[in-house]
């Protein structure tokens, strides 16, 4: 948001108020003086006029777990275990998830407390692709890949999925990648051709993989490199 309309958003200042601030260079963004109207705050940004503080700012958080089975995307769970119940960090309760996983769906999982970011990572429009290794009851057809590659009509929501690509990897295994993030989506598309997933674990999303030594339930901070190339 820019600078400006932060601080005229707020109850304590009005429009003139503000011209007249930032002219004085009284206001403060992460400890520089700022006069421009149009810098960008973001909520991460320590925002002082006169030294009081009017936003604190925290630190943007990154992490990668290896989600495992049996524990559900979400913050908070009345009866099962939740992804933050892994995680032994003191702001572990800022922090929201970057595409779910269903309960027994194993895989790449990332939190953030940056919206922004996440944002990015989860829109279709963005085109980034999430990879799944998928196991099925019954076989797997050449028939798949081409349906798959055209979309498939979901009559609940009356739309068509974007575009998936298929590979196959054994006689009950493939590889999908899919740009979408619907409700039990993965499992739907098989269920088209009455096929049940019997496994299905996340190893990429976008440019990240999820990292080989992460074990089952364990978490590591993304690298630089990583968050940047969301």
């Amino acid at each position: 948001m820019r600078l400006d309309r932060f601080l005229s958003n707020l109850p304590c200042f009005n429009r003139q108020q503000v011209r007249l601030l930032l002219v004085q260079r009284r206001v403060r963004v992460d400890g520089v003086a700022i006069a421009d109207p149009h810098h960008e705050v973001r909520e991460f940004s320590r925002v002082e006029v006169d030294q009081q503080v009017l936003q604190a700012g925290r630190a943007p958080r990154y992490l990668m777990l290896h989600k495992p089975m049996g524990c559900v995307s979400a913050t908070v769970d009345p009866q099962h275990r939740t992804v933050l119940d892994l995680l032994d960090e003191p702001d572990r309760n800022d922090l929201h998830i970057a595409g779910r996983l269903d309960f027994n769906t194993t895989g790449l999982l990332l939190l953030t407390n940056d919206g922004q970011w996440s944002r990015r990572l989860t829109q279709p429009k963005t085109g980034l692709a999430k990879t799944y290794y998928v196991e099925t009851e019954q076989p797997i057809t050449d028939a798949y890949a081409p349906t798959f590659g055209q979309g498939i009509y979901f009559a609940f929501e009356n739309l068509t999925t974007l575009p998936a690509e298929l590979t196959l990897l054994g006689s009950h295994s493939a590889r999908l990648s899919i740009v979408e993030g619907r409700y039990h989506q993965v499992k739907r598309m098989f269920g088209f051709f009455d096929n049940k997933v019997t496994r299905l674990h996340r190893e990429r999303m976008g440019p990240l993989h999820l990292d080989p030594q992460l074990a089952p339930g364990q978490y590591r901070a993304l690298s630089q490199d990583e968050i940047l190339a969301i």
